[in-house]
């Protein structure tokens, strides 16, 4: 590291606040302070900001209707189609010719579709569903990798005013069988298979045996052909070819079905505490105009941006920011197939810099992985095109933030740090990047005309710095409506927790633990069943796994609790070394020191694991309840779900050795 480097990354260690820089708030979206001030004297109508951004077939005559709290409805009265807005309203603008989608296949071929094409994909597609009998208010399962069919077939069921349900490719047959059972779901949209790190993966012999488990007739599959000649597959009597499907269907037009402001836009399936998965009901008019407005504000996206959001349309955050929310305003969102590592661990930079990226928005395990792979990848391509980074799906920490900020912004990229869930349909704690100031590893304020709290175990709000739950004490246009077919598991999950039924007060509870300080500005810590209790002290997993991640050399860590004879549970910390490092007993003795000075001696780690992976989904979720077996001694649980299941027995000799 050359003498500059050094300096550099000494200032950046001790600094605890950025501003943005002078030239991005000058083009930025939203740069007046005052907007807090005004969403909160105008709530609710300072909602009709968002509704404005969208095309309206009818207006609509209220902005909230709170008559049955918590059963909240927006912009009442008011119709639209997403689909509609998402495309035709751009060409009718004269926007046919912008790219509205830019693929790239893990193997490197590329499609591009216009404004205008894409419309004309979808009217096909759209005429071919309803061709197969798909009605109204039918739930159409989707069962699609990262291939531009998925968005394509999300915009025609939106046209046609049948919500979808994305299945996310990397679940199991059973779970698709769950998710089709829960939703009735007579119709579904597969593929024979995709890729993944060069290797074609099967993906019809799973959804065949995920079909065995639905428990009614499914009127029809249609089955995408991703891999050609790599798979060689017979479909079954109701499956069909999609590319001869359509070819029957081409060139039909279809005109967008209006749509009830609070009518379903789609389903999107998350894991419950009960272990049956919950069916977040997301409707038309709140949904659409709180994704585009968070777009606009937060993402500071323009028409003529290229974006990336390198998430997977499989879940959340790729059905509001790269689907919904970038399209309804008419800017260009790239998509991508594969991993960043593959064919090399400068792939994602190599399509920022020939892209032109502007906006990239990616995950903070994506941003630890880069870190350990080291800055020498970025380093090789001009990502210069970039004037804003954002994360999403779990904190992140200071260490990584400024990695993040120096070697991939350049130190002149403002980053929004988002908290945000799968219920809330868009962001809600994060700064605006033309006006705020930014604070490594807290998210930032609520975001305006939300009421979003850190409050203890009573709901009184605690004091700055203190720790305690995270609460929204308002409605919000993005929220979910209800749970599919089950309003008592709706109040149960989200409302009963903080709210006086009583008094008419109703508080909404994501179960994430949180801190706020003098500024309103809330650090998450993590879901709060993410404790470990130590000789009767709790003790978040999230805030250990901060100080560990913060030492030199370490590029990511999984804190569990395991059993102890005296303690009851101890605090195990697996970690992952970066590159040119070694797990040796220096390194070690250095976590558990910066675990002792951010926290203190309770949270003192009784083992650090040291480990070239750690188990994780496919989605990158870290397994930790596998962790938490290994430190107990636990016989494994069920490894099904893992990308990288051979890495669980391997720490688990490891642990058994040391």
């Amino acid at each position: 590291m050359s003498q500059e480097d050094a300096t550099l990354e000494a200032r950046l260690a001790e600094q605890e606040a950025f501003e943005p820089p002078e030239s991005f708030v000058e083009q930025a979206n939203v740069t007046d302070p005052g907007i807090y001030d005004e969403f909160e004297e105008n709530w609710p109508e300072c909602w009709e900001r968002a509704a404005d951004l969208l095309s309206w077939d009818e207006s609509y005559d209220t902005v909230l209707d709170d008559g049955n709290e918590p059963f909240y409805e927006w912009f009442t009265g008011g119709e639209l189609n997403a689909s509609y807005n998402c495309l035709d309203r751009h060409i009718e603008d004269g926007a046919a010719d912008r790219e509205a989608i830019k693929w790239e296949g893990e193997l490197g071929e590329t499609r591009s579709y216009t404004y205008g094409e894409l419309l004309e994909e979808v009217e096909t597609f759209a005429a071919t569903l309803r061709g197969l009998g798909v009605k109204e208010d039918d739930v159409v399962t989707l069962y699609l990798p990262m291939i531009p069919e998925l968005p394509i077939a999300m915009l025609a069921c939106a046209r046609l005013g049948a919500p979808h349900s994305v299945v996310f490719a990397g679940f199991s047959a059973d779970a698709l069988a769950t998710r089709m059972n829960s939703a009735d779901s007579e119709y579904l949209v597969t593929c024979d298979g995709y890729y993944r790190r060069g290797d074609a993966l099967d993906h019809l012999s799973k959804t065949n045996e995920g079909l065995e488990g639905v428990d009614h007739e499914v009127s029809d599959v249609v089955v995408v052909d991703r891999l050609g000649d790599d798979l060689d597959h017979s479909l079954a009597d109701n499956q069909r070819d999609y590319d001869e499907l359509v070819a029957e269907y081409d060139g039909e037009s279809v005109e967008p079905v209006s749509r009830d402001a609070e009518d379903m836009l789609f389903l999107m399936y998350t894991s419950g505490t009960t272990g049956q998965p919950k069916g977040v009901k997301h409707t038309t008019g709140g949904y659409l105009a709180y994704t585009a407005w968070t777009s606009h504000a937060v993402l500071d996206l323009e028409p003529e941006d290229t974006y990336w959001c390198s998430a997977d349309i499989g879940w959340i955050t790729g059905h509001s920011y790269i689907v919904y929310g970038p399209l309804a305003l008419g800017t260009t969102s790239v998509m991508y197939e594969g991993t960043p590592d593959y064919p090399d661990k400068d792939r994602l930079w190599e399509i920022v810099e020939r892209e032109g990226v502007d906006v990239f928005y990616t995950a903070p395990t994506a941003i630890r992985a880069f870190m350990k792979w080291g800055s020498d990848y970025p380093e090789e391509h001009d990502l210069s095109s970039l004037r804003l980074l954002g994360t999403v799906g779990e904190p992140i920490n200071p260490r990584a933030w400024k990695w993040y900020y120096k070697h991939i912004g350049g130190e002149e990229c403002p980053i929004v740090d988002t908290w945000w869930q799968t219920e809330t349909g868009g962001m809600m704690i994060t700064t605006l990047p033309g006006v705020n100031t930014m604070k490594p590893g807290s998210a930032g304020p609520p975001l305006p005309g939300l009421d979003a709290r850190v409050v203890d175990t009573q709901g009184e709000e605690v004091d700055a710095g203190e720790a305690g739950y995270v609460t929204v004490n308002k409605p919000w246009p993005g929220m979910l409506r209800t749970l599919y077919n089950n309003d008592e598991r709706f109040l149960s999950e989200y409302w009963q927790e903080y709210s006086d039924e009583d008094a008419d007060e109703w508080v909404y509870f994501p179960e994430d633990g949180a801190k706020i300080d003098d500024d309103g500005y809330i650090t998450i810590l993590g879901r709060v069943d993410d404790v470990i209790n130590v000789s009767g002290h709790r003790l978040g997993t999230m805030e250990i796994e901060s100080a560990v991640v913060g030492v030199d050399g370490i590029a990511e860590a999984a804190v569990v609790g395991g059993d102890h004879e005296v303690k009851g549970e101890a605090v195990y910390v697996y970690a992952i070394p970066e590159d040119d490092y070694e797990g040796d007993a220096e390194l070690e003795e250095r976590a558990r020191e910066a675990v002792l000075d951010s926290i203190g001696p309770i949270a003192k780690p009784e083992d650090v694991i040291f480990t070239p992976e750690l188990p994780k989904t496919r989605s990158g979720k870290i397994m930790r309840r596998l962790l938490e077996d290994i430190a107990s001694g636990n016989e494994l649980g069920n490894t099904s779900t893992l990308r990288n299941p051979e890495v669980v027995d391997d720490i688990a000799a490891q642990v058994e050795t040391d």
